[in-house]
């Protein structure tokens, strides 16, 4: 049996988010994780419409439970979103969707309508492993190694700085043992190892992502927050909130790096940070956000952010290209809604700092073949290992693979595509002595004169001069 990587990853989740009942959906498809018997809505009037339209409609069809319509939570923050409960989180399956949530939203149709505007969303999962999916798991780089993108040779200016807030994992105890980071501050990660002193799953995403920033351009003051620290997953009802409270400490920086994100089948975006781009939309802030590893086309947010109007100068979205810089990687969504490509297979930087090695046990089992359909060796197939997650489905075929860290990892997927371009337009502001990141996004990408061909098209490619390319063999 083949590993099952989206419902191996789902029950993971799952286990670190014990209290909060999801389900796949919106049917088969398993396109996104979303809470079980809740709905979004704007705080105030809106939700009081939703609240009675929802009630009125389970009332007409008995099997449905009209007396669970209530407030979940409401909100007094900046986000102005209320969970509204629609049914019992207790019931039904994880798979195939839940369909209390979805007899709610179809019963808002007509209203919305009306209204001319959404009312209501499922409240999606927003993760760093990008629809609960890796690209891959990190790979141990011997020490003697140097980072993929090399460190730049630019002096770090206090004076002249670019800043840099990475909301993700936060960072590990020892991160300032990788001299790179020597001028990074924010928020660490909070429990980096299990009991018996194993790295968990994306403990050291933050640090590789600061890593990344930090090579490219060393006159940065990157700052991370760990906003994303539960397992990488934050409910779309929450993800507002934090945006707002990470921008607040770090006073709106240059640019916002975020390796996060969600489809949810719609093209006019997630409820739940409607208030956050709206104020992103005012600020001189850059928001550069990852594709996701779905290897889709589906739009996918924040990054499709990018293609609306009203956010094309304010938010850039990356995809990556594989080890070569030629191709697209076999995992990274697609579209014309991804505005711009940099290497995001097989980089290297900081996992952890270089203070004391420390084990990794595989989570999933690598693939005989692409699960994409791909036709080079990439990193669906190798290195193999096998994962202890791929067991419990069947599809291990021994032990799982432990491994040792010490300092460097060689990692995949628009996670770290992302960190790549920040760090290429913050170094272009220190070249240019450019102080406005949304100028020096359009500078950047119109002086590009590398292209590479990303399912049959030929788009912008962001290739460091300190980025190395890694051959890339066919399958055999």
């Amino acid at each position: 049996m083949a590993p099952q990587r989206f419902s191996e990853q789902f029950d993971q989740i799952q286990r670190s988010l014990p209290d909060v009942p999801l389900a796949m959906g919106p049917d088969d498809s398993a396109e996104f994780i979303y809470e079980k018997g809740v709905v979004l809505a704007r705080d105030g009037e809106e939700a009081r419409l939703v609240e009675d339209t929802v009630r009125a409609h389970f009332t007409e069809n008995p099997a449905l439970t009209a007396d669970t319509v209530r407030r979940a939570s409401p909100q007094t923050n900046r986000s102005g979103i209320t969970r509204i409960q629609v049914g019992d989180p207790g019931q039904g399956l994880r798979a195939g969707g839940d369909r209390e949530v979805a007899a709610a939203l179809r019963a808002l149709r007509r209203a919305e309508g009306r209204a001319g505007r959404r009312l209501a969303s499922r409240n999606h999962l927003v993760s760093i492993a990008v629809n609960a999916c890796p690209g891959d798991e990190p790979v141990p780089v011997p020490r003697s190694d140097t980072p993929n993108p090399g460190p730049d040779t630019t002096p770090y200016n206090p004076e002249t700085a670019v800043g840099v807030l990475v909301v993700d994992t936060g960072l590990m105890h020892d991160y300032r043992s990788y001299p790179p980071l020597a001028h990074t501050e924010g928020d660490a990660q909070i429990r980096e190892t299990d009991e018996e002193g194993v790295l968990q799953q994306y403990v050291g995403h933050g640090t590789f992502i600061a890593g990344l920033v930090a090579a490219v351009a060393p006159n940065t003051e990157v700052t991370v927050s760990n906003a994303l620290n539960d397992a990488g997953a934050i409910l779309e009802s929450e993800f507002g909130e934090k945006l707002f409270e990470a921008v607040d400490r770090s006073g709106w920086p240059d640019i916002l790096s975020l390796s996060a994100g969600t489809s949810n089948g719609r093209d006019d975006g997630l409820l739940g940070i409607e208030n956050f781009m709206r104020e992103l939309k005012q600020r001189r802030t850059l928001l550069i956000a990852a594709a996701g590893n779905n290897a889709s086309a589906t739009p996918f947010w924040p990054a499709a952010y990018a293609a609306l109007p009203d956010y094309q100068d304010a938010v850039l979205s990356v995809g990556a290209l594989r080890g070569d810089g030629e191709f697209g990687a076999c995992f990274s969504n697609h579209g014309p809604w991804v505005k711009a490509y940099a290497p995001g297979e097989r980089l290297t930087s900081a996992l952890t700092g270089f203070a004391t090695p420390v084990p990794y046990i595989y989570q999933h089992s690598t693939y005989d073949a692409c699960r994409y359909g791909f036709g080079y060796a990439c990193t669906c197939q190798t290195p193999s290992h096998t994962g202890v997650l791929s067991e419990q489905h069947g599809g291990g075929t021994g032990k799982a693979d432990q491994v040792m860290f010490e300092g460097y990892a060689s990692w995949s997927g628009t996670s770290f595509a992302t960190p790549v371009v920040a760090g290429m337009i913050a170094a272009h502001m220190t070249a240019h002595k450019e102080t406005d990141p949304r100028l020096a996004r359009a500078q950047l990408l119109a002086a590009t004169t590398e292209f590479a061909e990303v399912r049959g098209a030929h788009v912008p490619a962001l290739l460091p001069p300190t980025w190395r390319p890694v051959p890339v063999a066919p399958t055999s």
